[in-house]
Order: C-alpha cells, then sequence, then structure tokens
C-alpha cells in the first residue's frame, strides 16, 4: 500500500469564473495536507498564480509539463493548456468552460491510465461546458461513459449516505424511468461500494418511496405497490438488507435515517434537499459505482461570491479526505479479497 503522502490527488480545475480555485487554493493552503497527499490541479500555473495573487494566499505552487515530473509533497499544477485565459469572477463565459472541460477530459484520462490515484473534481457550470465534442449534462455522465462499472450519485457527509435512482431527471418523468431492473442495479451498486469503499459488511439500506405516504395503498399512486415495493422484496430474500419503501416526508425529522448506512431517494431533490440540510456544508458528491474513485464538493460555482476570497472550502477539503479514505478502504478490501486466509486470522 503506498504511503500517505505518495497517493496522487488529481484535480480538476472546474469553472474558473467560479469559487473552485479558490476552495482548492484554501484547501492546501494548510501544509498538513501535503502528510496525506500529493495535488496535481489540472490546469494551468500562471493562471493559477494570477488568481492565488489576486485573492492574496501563500499557496505555494509547482508547474510541471508532465505527469512523470510530479514532486512529492508540492501542490503541483500540471500545464494543460499554455495560453493565458481572460477571467472575470462571477460571470457566466463560455470561453472559460472550454477550460474547464479541458481540464475535466485530461485528468479523467490520466485517471483511466492509473497516473493519478484518485480524481477530486471542483464546480463545473453545466451551461458553458456543452459544445460538439462535450454533450453531457456534467461530471457523472462523462465518468459513466469513461470508465467502468455503473455511475451512482452517492451523498456523503460521515455516517449520512444518500443515493438516488434517478438524478438528473425531470420530475415529471421520474415515474416513467422506476422500473425493477433500475431499483436492482442502483440497490446492487450502493451495496457493494458500502462494502469495498465503506468497510460495511452486512449493509443496511432504506428507501424513499416515490409518492406521498408511500402511496397510501395506491390511492396516491400505485408505483410504490407495484414496482418499488415488489423490487426491494426479491432483494431481501436474496440476503440484501433493504427496507422501504419509506415515506419521505418524516423519514428524516424523526432521525429514522440513522438506523441505516445508506438511504435511497427515488429523485433528485428529495434526496439532496434533507442532504444539504443536514450536511452544513461539510458534504461530498461522491460517484460510486465505477472501477476509479472520483469526488466533489457539494456545492456549485457559486458566482455571487467569487473572487472575494469568502467561500467555504470545507466541503472541498471533505472531498479530498473522503477519496484518499476510499482508496485505502479499496486496497485493503482487495488484498482481504485475494487472500481468504486474512479475513480469517483477522476475525479470530
Amino acid at each position: 500500500m503506498k504511503k500517505a503522502e505518495n497517493i496522487i490527488v488529481g484535480i480538476s480545475i472546474g469553472d474558473l469564473n467560479g469559487i473552485g480555485s479558490e476552495v482548492v487554493l484554501k484547501t492546501f493552503n494548510d501544509s498538513r495536507m501535503l502528510e496525506l497527499c500529493t495535488p496535481v490541479i489540472f490546469a494551468n500555473v500562471k493562471v493559477m498564480s494570477f488568481i492565488k495573487k489576486t485573492l492574496e494566499f501563500e499557496t505555494p505552487l509547482h508547474g510541471i509539463d508532465q505527469l512523470d515530473q510530479v514532486v512529492l509533497g508540492k501542490v503541483n499544477v500540471l500545464n494543460i493548456w499554455k495560453e493565458g485565459v481572460d477571467l472575470n469572477f462571477g460571470k457566466n463565459d463560455d470561453a472559460v468552460g472550454k477550460y474547464a472541460i479541458k481540464s475535466f477530459v485530461a485528468a479523467t484520462k490520466a485517471l483511466k491510465e492509473n497516473k493519478i490515484d484518485v480524481l477530486v473534481t471542483a464546480p463545473i457550470n453545466k451551461y458553458n461546458i456543452q459544445s460538439e465534442e462535450f454533450k453531457f449534462p456534467g461530471h457523472t455522465d462523462y465518468l459513466d461513459k469513461e470508465l467502468e462499472g455503473n455511475a451512482l450519485m452517492l451523498m456523503v457527509q460521515d455516517n449520512l449516505r444518500i443515493g438516488l435512482l434517478t438524478d438528473h431527471v425531470p420530475v415529471n418523468e421520474v415515474a416513467k424511468h422506476l422500473t425493477e431492473k433500475l431499483i436492482f442495479q442502483k440497490i446492487e451498486t450502493i451495496k457493494h461500494s458500502l462494502i469495498q469503499d465503506f468497510g460495511i459488511n452486512k449493509p443496511k439500506i432504506a428507501v424513499l418511496s416515490l409518492n406521498p405516504h408511500a402511496g397510501d395503498n395506491g390511492i396516491i399512486g400505485k408505483e410504490d405497490d407495484e414496482i418499488v415495493k415488489p423490487a426491494l422484496k426479491k432483494l431481501f430474500e436474496k440476503g440484501t438488507l433493504v427496507f422501504g419503501p419509506y415515506a419521505a416526508d418524516g423519514f428524516f425529522g424523526s432521525g429514522q435515517y440513522e438506523k441505516y448506512d445508506a438511504v435511497i431517494a427515488t429523485y433528485h431533490d428529495q434526496g439532496l434537499i434533507p442532504f444539504k440540510t443536514l450536511s452544513f456544508g461539510n458534504g461530498v458528491n461522491y460517484t460510486a459505482g465505477l472501477n476509479k474513485i472520483r469526488t466533489s464538493p457539494d456545492h456549485g460555482t457559486a458566482y455571487e461570491i467569487a473572487g472575494k476570497g469568502i467561500a467555504d472550502y470545507n466541503s472541498f477539503k471533505e472531498a479530498v479526505y473522503l477519496a484518499i479514505d476510499i482508496y485505502n478502504s479499496r486496497n485493503e478490501y482487495q488484498e482481504i479479497s485475494k487472500n481468504p486466509l486474512k479475513t480469517k486470522e483477522k476475525q479470530l
């Protein structure tokens, strides 16, 4: 297993007009972070130095042109482009969006080629990244195409983990997407992630209902009775500890979520609203289900405060911590899985 500081954390820089660069620089301004990993920012060292100077940060930057030039214990900036970039903090700019995607695509390639160990993505603007070459709603969809496995958005803050059956789907189309096959796939994905990435041997998973009051026996919709319940029953009979569907309105307020290792919401806001309310700005978006590790902060570009030096960097810092923890957990899981005797010795 690698020494902590030898874990290479690749960072895609996101929208340069947003708060991404600020939270990255603030995170690694603390030299203790370099005892946990070696960061590589996929951007341009002159641009990052300009932002650092503008925001009056002290973060030392080390420019490199190739990944084999990475220096352990330094904040490395890999020059993905050479030219300067006109920045206008807080503004939506299609030209800046192209640099966000250059950074992200290059970092993903390095992740696929094992040149970095994990990827942490700074926020992008989903509107200014679109082009003929990049037609994806965001990070997750591109990673799902480029990497092995089935991507699942899992929001994490300590022991609170909320996954989604459907993510960027309009509310009026959620019911159409809800199938037994989808439920099986998402629950198996989250179950495997809880075992492999979080070290939970027999995870307990709760599923929220699509309709209010879980449909009230079909009075407020039939999907929970006809699709969700039968699917969960089949999974439970096969040994997966999955429970529900639970009415979503009182599930979090009553603290019921604390009994489970993960909760699966049926659609985006059903899961994200309680998560962001409970996580207090320390949440992390983890893309579970893939053969590589990617995390990101749980916020967007925050144009309204960009360039002011007041952005809270805790979510980004937590994203780095979680990526490292999952990297170590996966290594340990693979080691134990390779050698059954080790598992036996651990239990004795």
